[in-house]
C-alpha cells in the first residue's frame, strides 16, 4: 500500500454501521488499514465480532440498532471510550424492499424511512456535537445514498424517497457544520449498479437464470457492468480523508454512469 494511503487516517476514530457485511464491512477494513480505529456498529453481533477479531485491536464490535436514539449515544460513548475523540462517522446501515406505491404499506414506508433515513439524522445528531467537543481536526460525515434517491423508479417509492432524504440530509448537516465554524465536512456517496448483499438478495429471488439477471442489470449501465463494494468504499474513504479537505455537501455517485443514462 501506498505509505500516505497506510496513513491518512492515523489518529482518527470512526463508527461505522451497516459493518457487519458489505459496503460497510469495506469502509472499516480500509479505514483500519489507513491507520484509523473504528466502532463496528452493527445489529449483526455475531459478523461484527468476526469482523473485529480479523481486525486485531483497531476495531471493536458494538451492537446498534440505528433507529434507536439512545443507542447512538452509547456507541459514541463507547468509541471515544476504547480509542478517544470520535472524529468520523460513516452511515452505511440500510434495507431495501420492492413495493410500487399501490404495494406498499405504512408499515413498510416506516419501516424503510427508519432505518434509511431516521438511523443517519441521529448518527449525525449524536456525532456532530462529539466531534465538536472532541477537537480534533480533519472531521468528516459520509453518508451512504443510492442511485435511487437521485433517479427513483416506480417500484421503490419508499426506498427512493428515503435516499433521496439522505440527499437533503446531507447538504443541510454539511451547511450548518460549515457556517458554525466546525471542522467537520459531511458528504454522501450514491451507490449503483453495485453487488451489495442487498442487490445479490434481490437476484436470489429473481425468476430465471441468476446470471442472465445480473446481465441484464448490468447493460442498464453506461459502463456495462455492475460495481464492487470496494469501489463504494473506496469513494467514501477518499470523501473522509484530508485529500477531500475542500469538499462538502455534495453528492457522489458511484454507479457507472447510471444516475445518468439516457
Amino acid at each position: 500500500m501506498n505509505s500516505s494511503l497506510a496513513s491518512r487516517f492515523a489518529g482518527k476514530v470512526a463508527i461505522v454501521t451497516g459493518a457487519a457485511q458489505g459496503i460497510g464491512a469495506a469502509v472499516a477494513r480500509g479505514f483500519v488499514a489507513g491507520g484509523g480505529a473504528v466502532l463496528l456498529a452493527d445489529r449483526r453481533k455475531d459478523q461484527i465480532d468476526a469482523l473485529s477479531d480479523e481486525l486485531g485491536s483497531s476495531a471493536a464490535p458494538f451492537v446498534l440498532d440505528v433507529t434507536d436514539e439512545a443507542g447512538w449515544a452509547g456507541a459514541v460513548a463507547h468509541a471515544q471510550e476504547r480509542f478517544g475523540p470520535l472524529t468520523h462517522l460513516f452511515n452505511v446501515a440500510g434495507i431495501s424492499e420492492a413495493a410500487n406505491i399501490e404495494a406498499a404499506t405504512p408499515d413498510h414506508w416506516e419501516r424503510i424511512m427508519a432505518v434509511n433515513l431516521t438511523g443517519p439524522y441521529l448518527g449525525c445528531r449524536a456525532a456532530v456535537p462529539a466531534m465538536v467537543a472532541g477537537g480534533a481536526p480533519g472531521c468528516a460525515i459520509v453518508n451512504i445514498g443510492s442511485m435511487l434517491g437521485l433517479r427513483p423508479t416506480a417500484g421503490f417509492p419508499a426506498y427512493s424517497a428515503s435516499k433521496a432524504g439522505v440527499v437533503a440530509l446531507t447538504k443541510s448537516v454539511a451547511l450548518h457544520c460549515a457556517a458554525s465554524g466546525y471542522p467537520i465536512r459531511v458528504n454522501a456517496v450514491h451507490p449503483g449498479g453495485t453487488l451489495t448483499p442487498m442487490v445479490e438478495a434481490v437476484l436470489d429471488t429473481m425468476p430465471g437464470d441468476r446470471a442472465a439477471n445480473a446481465a441484464r442489470f448490468a447493460e442498464k449501465l453506461p459502463m456495462r457492468r455492475l460495481g464492487d463494494v470496494q469501489e463504494v468504499a473506496d469513494a467514501a474513504l477518499f470523501l473522509a480523508s484530508d485529500a477531500a479537505g475542500f469538499i462538502t455537501a455534495i453528492d457522489l455517485p458511484v454507479d457507472g454512469g447510471g444516475a445518468n443514462r439516457e
